[in-house]
């Protein structure tokens, strides 16, 4: 996820190249503070074993997957710390997943001269992670530029949750109904459906149980496509503004509404429908009439490619879907 913050330029950074290109000047880096970014990183990656090692424990004795059992995890990893080195699979294979989306619009943003953080991850007690941002931090002038930053997060992304969901599966087991056990029930993305039908012929989906290198994969496409959401400064904003920049404010607010009823399949498609209706439907001004070439359009159609193969109606539920 990138977030953007257009301050007025003090002067002109853009010019006209005679192609019909706008040509953008280096925008001066900001001092950065090194030790936050560890100082976070670390933190998360705390969580995200604790975490972890509560799914490994569950997993190994076939237990549905208890949130208040990682809770626990704190006190009885504060004794035990060995423990943690069974939580590794989970939060090595998620941070790898989120560290390549928020990498992949930080090497954008270095390679196009936008002055951009490097990634800030947000340490959670409960899942672990409330995932990671970078930060813009200078006006963007070029459609083409705003649509490399914004497309290059989502498919690297993409691109280590492919293999990190075909490995978990594989180490995945079958328990009949062991979906419809416990208090949190998780959804099945496309992508995760079509690679169950191929590791698991003929099983159902709700008796298989996810070991927890899937169980990250499932964030990161959990991620993804609320990333992707066509909506405001989202990743997937920014990719829909370079193609349609005078439709933006009308579609973004078209598709808050329709998040609001699908809150009756996931109570947080309700929320995150009210929050980007009311404060994240905004984009910047670009003036750049400069139209994207058939290879930024074809990478538009694989975001929304990835975007379909990540969405599912109800994420996390509580009881049987």
């Amino acid at each position: 996820m990138s977030s953007q913050d257009f301050s007025p330029a003090p002067y002109p950074l853009y010019a006209g190249n005679g192609k019909g290109e706008v040509r953008v000047s280096p925008w001066p880096r900001t001092r950065e503070r090194y030790w936050l970014y560890a100082l976070l990183f670390g933190a998360t990656l705390v969580t995200t074993t604790i975490v972890g090692t509560a799914m490994q424990m569950d997993f190994d004795r076939s237990l549905p997957f208890d949130i208040e059992q990682s809770l626990r995890m704190y006190s009885w990893l504060w004794r035990h710390p060995s423990g943690l080195l069974r939580g590794l699979p989970f939060s090595l294979t998620l941070l790898a997943i989120l560290l390549a989306h928020e990498m992949g619009h930080y090497l954008a943003a270095v390679y196009h001269r936008v002055d951009a953080s490097m990634p800030y991850f947000l340490p959670s007690p409960f899942m672990g992670t409330f995932g990671a941002f970078i930060r813009v931090r200078s006006p963007i002038y070029s459609k083409r530029v705003l649509f490399d930053i914004g497309v290059s997060g989502p498919l690297a992304g993409f691109v280590f949750l492919m293999p990190a969901l075909s490995v978990g599966l594989a180490f995945s087991k079958v328990i009949p109904g062991i979906a419809h056990q416990g208090v949190l029930h998780f959804g099945d993305p496309g992508f995760q459906w079509l690679l169950e039908r191929i590791i698991f012929p003929g099983v159902r989906p709700a008796d298989i149980y996810l070991h927890p290198v899937a169980r990250a994969a499932w964030v990161g496409m959990f991620a993804t496509a609320l990333n992707l959401l066509p909506i405001g400064q989202l990743d997937g904003g920014h990719i829909l503004y370079s193609f349609f920049p005078r439709q933006h404010r009308t579609i973004s607010k078209v598709l808050c509404i329709l998040l609001l009823p699908l809150g009756w399949f996931w109570i947080g498609w309700l929320v995150w429908g009210v929050v980007l209706l009311l404060v994240g439907r905004r984009h910047p001004s670009i003036e750049d009439p400069t139209p994207l070439d058939g290879g930024r359009r074809t990478l538009g159609w694989i975001a929304l490619a990835v975007f379909v193969l990540c969405f599912t109606f109800a994420p996390i539920a509580e009881g049987a879907f």
